[in-house]
């Protein structure tokens, strides 16, 4: 249990720091100077307060800078969609790819501010790869230059190179932030976290509410503009770093002073190696392992490691949360492309559903900080940090489950799965009267089918191979036409049947097989008239459709009402007024004839449209975002309480890496064991429940501790001199 004195610095650390802000390696080079320390001038102030003028350039190269990161993130997934054409999978894997490097980086990124150059010079220099690599992506993203291979390349290595831009700075600006200080100024350095996080969440806001609107409703090249949403990231990197630049004479900037996070994973490894050397029972037994590294390094160093190695070992199931919290980029966005994205009074882009995770942090953090946790305290129940972080795990898988309900709504209108042997059909009858259709060895279509009638659904043809010559046979006022069509498996079809030359006639026509993707609208035509006309739908598309019940490819389109298009015929020229093409859906629009000036045309929807508001979104965003909260605030917090300042840097290392392993553990699941989507949710839901038990097990026989006291006792206890070591055996084993 957390002690009072724990809480309250819990509760402060809670006030001040929050989501990007602790993700900063606070070193040993981050402590005040102590020794024969170069002297920092003193920055000039801001309007005559404690607050140096230098934070401000700070501020605003954070706010463009994650302006930067998370609108370029925020249409990733898309990208890889829409642009190079992979499958969902692939694009999940590489999406979280990305991810997880962005997390593994920041780990060079201080030991090169630590041990080499300083945190100035490693943000300036980093800054400088995190623009290249943002301006190689956006190049990557004309259509014009190059074949798909140079595409690839190009987003790969500017992702690569964004990654190591963002990771390296990652736990430098903050910190050097915070250098700008005077010690005396603590409360006003307490302020200035404040107002860096506030930044960093309105740079995440605004840009993925901006960058997707940039990337559907503009247009260039003929498509989605991809350059654009990537160019003004780069845009605001650049201004980033010339920001960032221009201050540099009013910066107080710290020398490097080591790592403490090598001295660590050196001190741990020694540890390692002298035990395995020692073996032997004659040499005695010491109370920790760590102890065997005691001949190299101090007692007050090894008290530390010891303290911090408490915490890291709670941190071994914190990647399955961020496995499933950062899949908001990814399956959460593939999934708004399958509903209905019509609020009305505006329409979201499926990527756009991601601002509500930064806005919702913005919300809920004064709501738990001054509603929700004083209110548990009044009724008396000791909602410890690690109660907090087993509920922040469940409300986010409660938030998995309720994606797993809403998946297998938008699957009731996709079309049924295509197995071999099996293929599917509808009948559109476009004559003046019912007909009767009997297909051969099939028993379907017991009724006629009136004339125009919309088809209910697809009918199920059952094949004795992969493909089969079926006949069938038109009952028309009293006369029977028989006609011969091969239907292949696993495919889909609409039987059209029409009145040519004073007869009854048909044609087998080949169908969509799935929705189409991304929210678009997909249509064809057919021309019943006795003429070929020409159509301009967007007045951009033209079409050309020969007389007598040609049919056209299809065409995707966004969706939209459609009530200004041109038919061009040899009789003239007529509005076409397609109505509202909605999102999922698939048309065939029938041109049937020409009365009195106008155009008549007959609309069928063959795939109904995404009938699943993107709204049913909304309580997995709240439930996600809440358990982001709980959980990830209040678990820095309390690993901050639990180790000694010297080594909260270690812990930040090894809580960036909890990400990055919970990104990579996606990334193994997309490829290793691809399933439903609904089934996927499923999984991960009963994954993060059980690791919640886990870890509820594991923080339950925890003992909380003040590193304080705990290094006092650590002191204290005796421990083998550097004499006594001399006559440890060091003996060679053969393998």
């Amino acid at each position: 249990m957390v002690g009072d004195k724990a809480r309250e610095e819990m509760n402060a650390f809670q006030r001040n720091e929050s989501k990007e802000t602790l993700f900063t390696f606070i070193s040993a080079g981050d402590d005040p100077p102590k020794g024969d320390f170069p002297v920092q001038k003193k920055s000039p102030k801001l309007c005559g307060s404690n607050y140096p003028l230098s934070i401000a350039f700070i501020v605003v190269n954070e706010f463009c800078e994650r302006f930067s990161y998370y609108g370029m993130r925020a249409v990733l997934t898309l990208y890889f969609i829409n642009f190079f054409h992979w499958d969902e999978n692939l694009s999940t894997s590489v999406y979280h790819a990305f991810s997880a490097l962005c997390y593994f980086t920041p780990v060079i990124g201080a030991i090169m501010a630590d041990s080499w150059l300083g945190k100035y010079k490693t943000i300036i220099y980093l800054s400088i790869v995190y623009v290249v690599g943002h301006l190689i992506k956006s190049v990557g993203a004309i259509p014009s230059l190059g074949n798909q291979v140079v595409h690839v390349v190009l987003s790969m290595v500017g992702l690569f190179l964004i990654a190591l831009g963002t990771g390296g700075i990652k736990p430098c600006v903050s910190a050097f932030g915070g250098d700008q200080f005077e010690e005396e100024h603590t409360s006003e350095r307490s302020k200035f976290f404040s107002v860096f996080y506030l930044s960093i969440n309105a740079g995440s806001l605004i840009s993925t509410f901006v960058t997707p609107v940039l990337r559907g409703d503009v247009k260039c090249f003929g498509e989605d503009c991809y350059p654009l949403a990537f160019g003004v990231p780069a845009a605001l990197m650049v201004l980033a770093l010339v920001v960032f630049i221009a201050g540099s004479g009013l910066y107080r900037k710290t020398p490097p002073e080591g790592n403490v996070l090598l001295e660590v994973c050196k001190c741990i490894g020694f540890a390692i190696k002298n035990r395995l050397k020692n073996r032997s029972r004659q040499i005695p037994k010491r109370d920790h392992w760590l102890d065997w590294a005691s001949e190299k390094y101090s007692k007050k160093l090894i008290g530390e490691v010891k303290m911090v190695t408490r915490v890291l070992f709670l941190f071994i199931p914190l990647p399955m949360f961020w496995a499933l919290f950062d899949q908001q980029g990814s399956r959460w966005t593939l999934q708004a492309t399958k509903m209905n994205a019509d609020f009305g009074i505006y329409v979201l882009q499926p990527d756009q559903m991601q601002f509500l995770n930064p806005l919702l942090i913005l919300v809920f953090i004064p709501i738990f900080d001054l509603g929700l946790y004083p209110l548990i305290n009044m009724c008396k129940f000791n909602f410890t940090p690690i109660r907090k972080m087993a509920t922040g795990m469940i409300l986010a898988g409660m938030a998995f489950g309720l994606a797993a309900i809403v998946e297998v709504k938008i699957n009731e209108t996709d079309m049924p799965q295509l197995v071999p042997k099996e293929s599917l059909i509808q009948v559109l009858n476009l004559a003046k009267n019912p007909v009767q259709v009997t297909i051969q060895d099939q028993h379907l279509f017991q009724q006629p089918t009136e004339a125009f009638q919309n088809p209910a659904e697809y009918s199920k043809l059952i094949l004795n191979g992969e493909q089969q010559s079926l006949h069938f046979t038109l009952q028309h006022q009293g006369l029977s036409l028989g006609f011969n069509y091969t239907v292949k498996e696993k495919s889909v079809y609409s039987l059209i049947v029409f009145e040519a030359e004073g007869s009854l006639s048909s044609r087998l026509i080949t169908d969509l097989e799935a929705k189409p993707e991304n929210g678009l609208a997909a249509v064809r035509f057919i021309n019943g008239l006795s003429q070929d006309v020409n159509l301009t739908v967007d007045s951009k598309r033209f079409i050309a459709i020969q007389k007598n019940y040609s049919v056209s490819e299809y065409m995707l389109l966004e969706r939209d009402k459609y009530d200004d298009g041109r038919c061009i015929t040899e009789a003239g020229e007529f509005t076409l007024d397609l109505g509202l093409l909605d999102f999922g859906a698939s048309y065939t629009v029938v041109i049937t004839n020409m009365s009195r000036g106008a155009l008549q045309i007959w609309k069928s929807e063959d795939i109904k449209a995404n009938n699943v508001h993107m709204a049913w979104q909304l309580p997995q965003y709240l439930l996600i975002s809440a358990g982001e909260v709980m959980f990830s605030i209040t678990g820095l917090a309390f690993s901050y309480s639990q180790s000694p300042a010297s080594m909260k840097s270690v812990l930040q290392a090894g809580w960036l890496l909890t990400v990055a392993f919970g990104n990579a553990f996606v990334l193994i699941i997309a490829q290793a064991a691809p399933m439903a989507q609904w089934a996927e949710f499923v999984l991960f839901t009963v994954l993060l429940f059980a690791v919640c038990i886990i870890f509820s097990i594991m923080g339950y026989f925890y003992v909380s501790v003040d590193p304080e006291d705990l290094q006092e006792k650590e002191e204290k206890r005796e421990t083998p001199s550097r004499g006594n070591m001399i006559s440890l055996i060091t003996q060679k084993t053969k393998l």
